[in-house]
């Protein structure tokens, strides 16, 4: 059967937009021999859960999922009692772009304006407060994204403070990692680094946007802190009957370093990118590339054009700002021949605003 697209076009929409990577798709097809058992009795299962507690330690244990959003609401309502809440970034993928799936949950979010996407101790503490005043929703949970919605990264410091402000406040920390692999890679550190070494409780753990067909991972690094993460995962119907087939791709990224070659890629291309749009008249680059993501403001007209060509998305209709995404896939032509287009069109009279 002949491909409904053309195989040689890379936008920079999103990583999760890329394929899948020859390796996660090989692991897939090793799977498909014979029977196994379903719902996780499987041994590609097995296998994921002793890859996770070497990757993050002999607390942590996996439940595999399909999706980004399944992750973050199983992860916070097993987190949390209804009377409680969840403070987070107001960009978070939890509170802008999961269609209201943790308040269907009866979740309740309490949303922080950030400059950069990034919480910390003193942008908490304006959410986190009325705590045993029954007429106040007790705040229970900080939501951490790693990499950030703004492309930024959180230091290990700057997690650790943030985990230690959390914990002494009987609060408990969820980070949601859909692109935990980037940052790890950024600050070369390993995964466990940015979690399990700093005190955090919960990782929604990202395979897709890193090369994975569809695959994700509630891990549960404080026992202590969930209940009912298996039941919470049914109800929330993440829970896949054929289970080794999302394990596999988890196997795959988690062995022999893969999840980190691809996403130290992904964010040399973002730099690669940066690096060759900025000093163009008319491109105003607006944050820092630290992970696999670029923000700049460029003409409306000139963004309409490029997008025809090289798809990726408008972060703020009201300023501008677009977003160019880097994926495991990007390769340096691509790159180049991108940043030739956004050249050729600001070189158009007029085309600079």
């Amino acid at each position: 059967m002949e491909p409904l697209h053309d195989r040689d076009v890379r936008g920079f929409g999103s990583d999760n937009q890329a394929g899948v990577h020859p390796d996660v798709l090989a692991a897939v097809l090793a799977a498909n021999g014979g029977h196994q058992l379903g719902y996780g009795g499987d041994v590609y299962t097995r296998r994921l859960a002793e890859l996770v507690v070497g990757h993050f330690g002999d607390t942590a244990t996996a439940y595999p999922v399909f999706t980004g959003t399944g992750a973050n609401v199983v992860a916070l309502q097993a987190l949390t009692s209804r009377w409680e809440s969840v403070v987070c970034a107001e960009s978070a993928h939890v509170n802008v772009d999961e269609c209201g799936a943790p308040e269907r949950m009866g979740l309740k979010l309490l949303s922080v304006e950030t400059p950069d996407g990034k919480l910390t101790p003193a942008l908490v503490d304006r959410r986190a407060w009325g705590f045993g005043d029954e007429h106040h929703s007790q705040p229970k949970v900080v939501s951490l994204t790693q990499s950030t919605e703004l492309g930024t990264v959180y230091t290990v410091a700057e997690l650790a403070r943030l985990v230690e402000q959390a914990h002494a406040r009987g609060m408990v920390v969820h980070l949601d990692g859909a692109r935990l692999a980037n940052a790890a890679a950024a600050l070369e550190v390993p995964l466990r680094a940015l979690t399990t070494d700093v005190g955090v409780d919960v990782v929604s753990f990202g395979g897709t946007k890193n090369g994975a067909m569809g695959a994700e991972c509630v891990i549960v690094l404080n026992p202590d802190a969930v209940r009912g993460v298996q039941f919470l995962r049914k109800s929330s119907m993440q829970l896949a009957s054929k289970m080794r087939f999302v394990s596999a791709q988890l196997v795959a990224l988690l062995s022999d370093g893969l999840w980190l070659r691809n996403a130290t890629h992904a964010n040399a291309m973002a730099r690669r990118l940066e690096t060759a749009v900025r000093g163009i008249h008319g491109v105003h680059l607006t944050r820092p590339a630290q992970a696999n993501a670029v923000f700049a403001v460029a003409p409306a007209e000139v963004t309409a054009r490029l997008q025809r060509r090289f798809p990726f998305y408008v972060w703020d209709e009201s300023t501008g700002e677009v977003r160019w995404m880097t994926s495991w896939d990007t390769t340096e032509a691509d790159v180049d021949a991108f940043a030739a287009a956004v050249r050729a069109e600001l070189a158009e009279p007029g085309s600079a605003g």
